[in-house]
């Protein structure tokens, strides 16, 4: 049976099998954030705010889970319809993004865009 919350949740897809993979191979206690934080974004959309998430302009976002082994950076998209697009992860091993993350996210959530 289908309740309210279930209607008004944001859905969550993934840019390709290899980014799921990769986002579900991150170490356990990271990954244990990140499930958090994606039960968040189903219920209140892409824009949850710091420490949780950041806006980087233009529909892009990024993910700020943490765990024992460090943190790491989920890169995401908002799209028509109440849907979130996973793009792009990786361990965060300096204190700023490197930009050719960066980009590769960009250029992953344009082509997302482009093709509905």
């Amino acid at each position: 049976m289908l309740t309210s919350a279930d209607v008004d949740a944001w859905a969550i897809t993934y840019y390709s099998e290899r980014i799921a993979r990769e986002i579900s191979e991150l170490p356990v206690g990271i990954f244990a954030g990140y499930l958090r934080l994606l039960s968040a974004l189903k219920q209140h959309g892409p824009d949850l705010g710091m420490p949780y998430s950041r806006s980087l302009g233009d529909k892009l976002f990024e993910l700020r889970p943490a765990g024992r082994e460090g943190i790491a950076r989920v890169f995401y998209g908002a799209m028509q319809g109440k849907r979130i697009i996973m793009l792009h992860s990786f361990i965060k091993k300096t204190q700023r993004t490197p930009p050719k993350e960066l980009r590769l996210a960009r250029n992953r959530l344009m082509e997302a865009q482009r093709n509905g």
